[in-house]
């Protein structure tokens, strides 16, 4: 029989893994045993991550959104502010509220004076 040289193939699927791997440290980008893992476990992480990423930026703008509520005297607290926006039917993200919390206070506090009207 002869002599299978596998050498493309497998060069070119170790190759793309590298290219993966280039910027981690030590031997996670030197040796194609751990490249392998490291990568399995980076894109367990980013999996992960990207519902976390949700969860913690909503926590984010609901904090955001309540200190300034609670600062402004708005409505004494976000909870008021949201069940009163949902009351109202005005149907806004916490992300919008929360970025005119960041850049005009006086903005939100308006929203929630038209709310109460």
């Amino acid at each position: 029989m002869t002599r299978v040289r596998r050498g493309y193939t497998a060069r070119r699927r170790r190759t793309k893994i590298r290219l993966f791997a280039s910027t981690f440290r030590g031997a996670h980008s030197r040796l194609t045993r751990t490249i392998t893992q490291q990568k399995m476990r980076a894109l367990v992480f980013s999996h992960r991550d990207r519902g976390r990423q949700k969860r913690d930026f909503r926590r984010l703008w609901i904090t955001r959104i309540n200190a300034v509520a609670r600062e402004t005297r708005v409505l004494y607290s976000y909870s008021k502010l949201i069940h009163n926006l949902y009351k109202k039917q005005l149907l806004l993200n916490r992300k919008i509220p929360a970025q005119i919390a960041v850049s005009n206070k006086n903005c939100l506090y308006m929203i929630s004076n038209k709310i109460l009207k």
